[in-house]
């Protein structure tokens, strides 16, 4: 199982994914988000599933763009179709002999980025399939994975007018959600952004010590928020009068 959410707001696009590896009783770590391109014009590719089913197609996918005289991708369209035409051809390659081991053909991917002739950043849901849908407005997000944890607090707090700084801390705690009560799903936490300013992708890496502050600030701030919590209608049905919290 892994985590991985993309956010399109206004100020742009932010890519978060958990570095958590099982394999029965075995832990590890690897990188579930890639940026795929050169330079500036590049696009992330985020999957949860088989890990021979991502590597291949994303092996032929950059096969397809390195071509000689292929033509160059300018928009996400013309990525995510790119992108859906290797994951059939894998499909058509692979998906009986891994139903015939009782696995079944499961990748799910989230493709974001802006090209060169999009107006703005967009997002895509890959099915297993090869069909997608794309980032909606109305629900500024896309997640794979856990996703049962993380998406309360997206709902709640996330709009497609939050500031990117915001943002990053709501897909943080959206991730910490999904750590805390997944156990496949941890450290370390991949994250790249790329702001509508200056178009431009940033990259980085965080493990369990680098998050300690925000990690503690907020288990210390939601019990007292939970405190602070007005105590009708309930208390005074449910509690004898000498048993309200003194805090």
């Amino acid at each position: 199982m892994t985590y991985c959410l993309g956010i399109k707001i206004r100020d742009g696009l932010i890519g978060l994914s958990d570095g958590r590896i099982t394999s029965g009783t075995q832990v590890s770590a690897a990188r579930k988000i890639v940026m795929v391109g050169d330079g500036d014009h590049r696009f992330f590719v985020m999957t949860s599933g088989l890990r021979s089913v991502r590597d291949k197609t994303l092996a032929y996918l950059r096969r397809d763009m390195a071509q000689p005289g292929a033509r160059p991708l300018t928009t996400m369209l013309e990525a995510v179709s790119a992108f859906t035409a290797c994951l059939r051809a894998v499909a058509k390659e692979d998906k009986a002999s891994l139903e015939e081991s009782k696995l079944a053909f499961n990748l799910h991917a989230i493709v974001g980025g802006r090209l060169r002739d999009d107006a703005e950043p967009t997002m895509y849901l890959v099915y297993p399939e090869g069909n997608w849908i794309e980032v909606d407005e109305r629900t500024p997000y896309l997640s794979i994975g856990a996703t049962t944890y993380g998406k309360p607090i997206l709902d709640r707090a996330l709009r497609t007018d939050t500031p990117m700084a915001t943002a990053l801390k709501i897909a943080y705690l959206s991730f910490d959600s999904s750590r805390f009560s997944s156990a496949d799903v941890g450290y370390p936490v991949d994250l790249v952004t790329l702001h509508a300013r200056d178009r431009r992708w940033r990259e980085a890496q965080f493990d369990y010590d680098d998050l300690i502050e925000q990690r503690h600030w907020w288990n210390r701030h939601i019990t007292e928020l939970a405190k602070a919590l007005p105590d009708t209608p309930w208390v005074d049905r449910l509690l004898p009068e000498t048993a309200t919290d003194p805090s």
